[in-house]
């Protein structure tokens, strides 16, 4: 998945989101269980406007996604360091905290390529550093992504956002068509991009994260403190390095 197409228009098709808003709640999260957090290291940071904001907050950032594309696009607005997917470090000696927000966990289907992201995360972690990442759930998926079709008309493209769900692992086949207008030529031009989320249950979720070696500390519903609920959207889960008893 390169996401080339979907990059030149992320930003405008989840202007909706409040990233000021967001940033400042996952600080609260990130304060709340390692108030000494001085490092992020955003994992899938797309197009970098969140990781932008967590750096306005005081935060050292670092910024890393497997898409070429997203990163160009974050180098034109970047306020930190930025890296491809083959970011890695010697010794799992420097990240505070660690993150996937926005979904990412539901782009990666393979369940064995979920669980070495984990097993990774947990490796570079210090001791005491939190990882804080958010899930699409599995009502979300089935309710309200579905066999929908959305249609987003921005200044900047026209999209068609066609969804086919699968009840199989509760996937999302997603096939987008971007309109973009050239008033020069008073033509359209079209291009397509497809890709597939799953969404992942509460116990597999749980699954990853104890066998990568971390500790469960948190789960909470949609940008708050709140239990999840059925209908939950988006759930947030929190998780941490042990820290070795001496």
């Amino acid at each position: 998945m390169s996401y080339n197409t979907f990059a030149n228009f992320y930003d405008g098709l989840t202007g909706n989101v409040d990233y000021p808003r967001r940033a400042a709640y996952f600080d609260s999260v990130i304060k709340k269980y390692n108030p000494d957090a001085s490092i992020l290291l955003d994992l899938a940071c797309g197009t970098g406007t969140l990781s932008i904001e967590l750096a306005k907050l005081g935060y050292d950032v670092v910024g890393t996604d497997a898409s070429a594309q997203m990163l160009s696009e974050a180098m034109q607005k970047k306020a930190c360091a930025l890296y491809g997917e083959n970011f890695e470090r010697e010794e799992p000696s420097d990240p505070q905290i660690e993150k996937i927000l926005l979904d990412s966990i539901n782009h990666v289907t393979d369940e064995k390529t979920v669980q070495k992201i984990f097993d990774r995360v947990s490796l570079f972690l210090n001791p005491g550093a939190v990882f804080v990442f958010d899930v699409n759930s599995v009502y979300k998926h089935r309710e309200v992504l579905g066999n929908n079709v959305f249609v987003f008309d921005r200044d900047e493209v026209y999209c068609v956002w066609q969804n086919s769900y699968q009840e199989e692992n509760f996937q999302v086949q997603m096939d987008l068509d971007f309109f973009e207008y050239d008033e020069s030529t008073d033509t359209y031009t079209r291009t397509s991009e497809s890709f597939c989320e799953r969404a992942y249950t509460d116990e597999q979720v749980r699954g990853f994260i104890q066998k990568s070696g971390l500790n469960l500390v948190a789960v909470y519903a949609e940008d708050s403190f709140d239990p999840v609920q059925e209908d939950t959207q988006r759930i947030i889960y929190v998780a941490q390095k042990p820290v070795q008893k001496k």
